[in-house]
């Protein structure tokens, strides 16, 4: 079933990249031959005017393919002015930009669907463990508790009472929690310590040694909301793709944490049967991903292909052929190895897990 899942979802993000392309492509009354998912050999066609419609045998991607794209052949004069090529360079620029572009908008939807009608996963205050010898050990809660308010505050859910805390800079803090039928308050400062984010970087936040218990209840959002929310998470998402980007390069986040198919099959497996909401979220954070690495300037890449535009746009003249092949040569070693790292980390954790 997780490959299922895995096709799925895959299937989706590539099918929104291409329409992107595709549909720029034919408003700006350049000729689409081909629309397909995925590459390789024909499974299915599907021949709707001037366009086949493919589905083919390898799902790891799809693409596009305009008039004059791929051939040395002459163009009738007719074809030549439904050329991807022969269009200004700002339609080229559009036509290409949309797939990754249509990657981050899909995900917009997803949060913004997400948060409106599905609703969002909350763990509520209840105390699951109070860690010894710590700031709200020696004070005296206990496991069971629900906290209520902090420094008069009412809160309501974990990530809010864990904010004012994180926020409050090690002083003093007022509890107000619910024990059975009685209301306590407590009073206790914060420590500080050290610990790595997900970025790799070392931060220092004051805590008081409580663990959630992970109840959690459903959050629904009027439409208003569900956008600000939804488009909140959007963008948290694409900072963190883009810094996390910037660590692997820096070496704070180890090379070993890149992860291929085999890691998105599994992964895929898990969120679906975690439930709807969860797979959902799954399909918006890959997509992502896709519309963040796409744009990266690396030949070979939509990112690369755009940065030739961007130097016709400055220059009024295009690269030379020759100039564009070796960069695209390179640009496919350079995924050909970033590849081959993945697929090598996807087997070694799998030989882990089985160890």
């Amino acid at each position: 079933m997780s490959i299922f899942w895995a096709i799925i979802a895959l299937g989706a993000l590539i099918f929104i990249h291409e329409l992107g392309h595709f549909l720029f492509a034919k408003a700006f009354k350049v000729g689409v031959e081909k629309f397909s998912l995925g590459f390789g050999p024909k499974v299915i066609s599907k021949q709707v005017g001037e366009t086949e419609y493919l589905l083919s045998a390898l799902p790891l991607g799809g693409y596009v393919k305009m008039v004059g794209e791929g051939e040395e052949v002459e163009l009738s004069e007719e074809d030549r002015k439904r050329s991807f090529a022969d269009k200004p360079v700002l339609q080229r620029i559009c036509i290409v930009a949309a797939g990754p572009v249509f990657n981050l908008l899909f995900a917009y939807v997803i949060f913004i669907v997400i948060y409106m009608f599905l609703g969002v996963p909350a763990v509520t205050t209840k105390v699951g463990e109070v860690l010894p010898d710590k700031p709200a050990a020696r004070a005296g809660i206990k496991t069971g508790d629900a906290i209520k308010s902090v420094n008069g505050r009412p809160v309501t859910r974990w990530d809010e009472f864990a904010k004012i805390i994180f926020d409050g800079k090690a002083v003093p803090v007022q509890l107000e929690v619910q024990r059975g039928s009685s209301l306590l308050k407590f009073t206790m400062v914060p420590e500080t310590t050290t610990s790595k984010n997900l970025l790799g970087e070392k931060v220092t936040r004051p805590v008081i040694g409580v663990v959630a218990a992970g109840e959690t209840v459903t959050d629904h959002f009027p439409p208003g909301e569900a956008i600000v929310k939804g488009s909140a998470q959007c963008w948290n998402v694409i900072e963190l793709t883009v810094l996390s980007l910037v660590r692997l390069v820096e070496r704070a986040i180890p090379l070993d944490n890149i992860g291929g198919p085999i890691m998105i099959v599994k992964m895929a497996g898990e969120q679906a049967a975690a439930g709807g909401v969860r797979f959902l979220a799954f399909v918006a954070l890959l997509s992502v991903n896709l519309g963040v690495l796409n744009l990266l300037p690396v030949p070979i890449l939509d990112g690369g292909h755009l940065a030739f535009f961007f130097i016709e746009l400055v220059t009024g003249k295009p690269l030379s052929k020759r100039t564009r092949e070796i960069a695209q040569q390179v640009g496919l070693v350079l995924l050909i190895s970033l590849m081959m790292l993945a697929f090598y980390n996807d087997i070694a954790r799998m030989i882990a897990s089985k160890a």
